[in-house]
């Protein structure tokens, strides 16, 4: 697998991330998405399971150049994945498996698919999933634009982002502060503080 710098699937701006941290009564959970927890517990096995394919793959978390340390990565796509899915199923956007085989089919197979996601801080279990957010905001920004051509999902983009504001993510701080404007000075997806080393400096691509 070749080293790559992560993907992230929205810009932190222009998905409307909240920017308050958890409540007491959401004790325990990494990130709440439009209501829904994902838990500590949740996260660090995503990254155990993560840090086992890489290790299996022979890479190294620093040959990825991560915007961010891994736990802050694997969270950001967890929470932005439940983001998109939560957003375009909400607008009668939906996704068949038959789909989503398509899209794996067209990587190569499960096995290439899976070292793609990792590619992109997505853990195997996790691939599928990720997939399917992916495919469900094109079609939502396809159905805004008029089309699936590239014209019309930039027209479309503008309407889904303004829906992404809806679901509010909101972030444990101890993954530290999120970058409202990541910049070439500072591509980070949180401002690291200091609890989590951040990972090699690299700019989110889309």
């Amino acid at each position: 697998m070749k080293s790559t710098r992560v993907r992230v699937i929205v810009a932190v701006a222009a998905a409307g991330v909240a920017l308050t941290a958890c409540s007491p009564t959401q004790a325990g959970a990494a990130a709440v998405v439009g209501g829904d927890r994902i838990s500590s517990n949740e996260l660090d096995g995503n990254v155990r399971e993560f840090e086992a394919a890489l290790a299996k793959a022979n890479v190294s978390v620093a040959d990825l150049k991560f915007p961010g340390s891994l736990p802050q990565v694997v969270l950001f796509q967890l929470a932005t994945a439940k983001q998109y899915t939560k957003v375009a199923e909400s607008k009668g956007v939906t996704v068949t498996d038959a789909e989503i085989d398509q899209v794996i089919a067209a990587t190569g197979g499960q096995a290439q698919h899976e070292q793609q996601m990792l590619q992109q801080a997505v853990a195997p279990s996790q691939s599928r999933d990720f997939t399917r957010a992916k495919l469900l905001m094109t079609k939502l920004m396809a159905k805004y634009g008029g089309g699936s051509d590239q014209a019309a999902l930039q027209r479309g983009q503008e309407q889904a982002i303004k829906d992404l504001a809806s679901v509010k993510i909101t972030w444990n701080p101890r993954y530290g502060q999120i970058n409202a404007q990541p910049s070439q000075e500072q591509p980070n997806i949180f401002l690291d503080n200091g609890r989590f080393g951040a990972g090699p400096a690299a700019a989110p691509q889309q």
